[in-house]
């Protein structure tokens, strides 16, 4: 750092006091715009398709999860948000022991959204879709058990293909 004087000092805070004065001045008489939320929803709202909104199965045509309960993504998760119950079986097909899923409880509340668990499952049963309207009133009803409900999307049209196709400066908008 070279070695100002008392008054080179004075200057270069002046000269960056008028510098963010400038900025200020410049954004404060730009137009601006409102996104109005609860009534673009369905049709102008853009969220991108790699948010990461909430965890769901992946099924196959029939229905079925691919989760065979290695518990990888449980223990990947550095908060504990998912818990996964099985046990040991004998598969009638094969005659061999075979681990079964009998819940996988996701607390969507304490989750953050690392992608980790998505990135430890080795079957690729457990992808984040961008479905982000998750409010409720009650803490319990957001955990989740992903082997007993089909998710089918979201609230909103189009949401897991990223909803309205993003238009800079063409929303549902108000100016001020």
């Amino acid at each position: 750092m070279e070695n100002k004087s008392y008054f080179g000092g004075i200057a270069d805070g002046m000269k960056t006091l008028v510098v963010g004065l400038k900025t200020t001045l410049v954004e404060y008489f730009t137009a601006k715009s409102t996104e109005q939320y609860p009534e673009n929803r369905k049709t102008t709202l853009h969220v991108a398709k790699r948010h990461r909104g909430r965890l769901v199965f992946k099924r196959g045509d029939d229905g079925a999860h691919k989760c065979v309960a290695c518990t990888m993504c449980e223990k990947a998760c550095p908060n504990g948000t998912i818990k996964i119950v099985s046990e040991m079986r004998t598969d009638e097909a094969t005659g061999k022991k075979k681990r079964f899923l009998i819940d996988y409880q996701y607390d969507l509340g304490d989750c953050m959204f690392c992608q980790l668990c998505t990135n430890a499952c080795n079957f690729d049963a457990i992808e984040f879709t961008n479905d982000f309207e998750n409010s409720v009133f009650d803490r319990a009803s957001l955990v989740l058990h992903l082997d007993k409900e089909v998710y089918k999307g979201g609230s909103l049209p189009q949401l897991i293909d990223g909803g309205a196709p993003l238009t800079i400066g063409k929303f549902n908008t108000k100016t001020k």
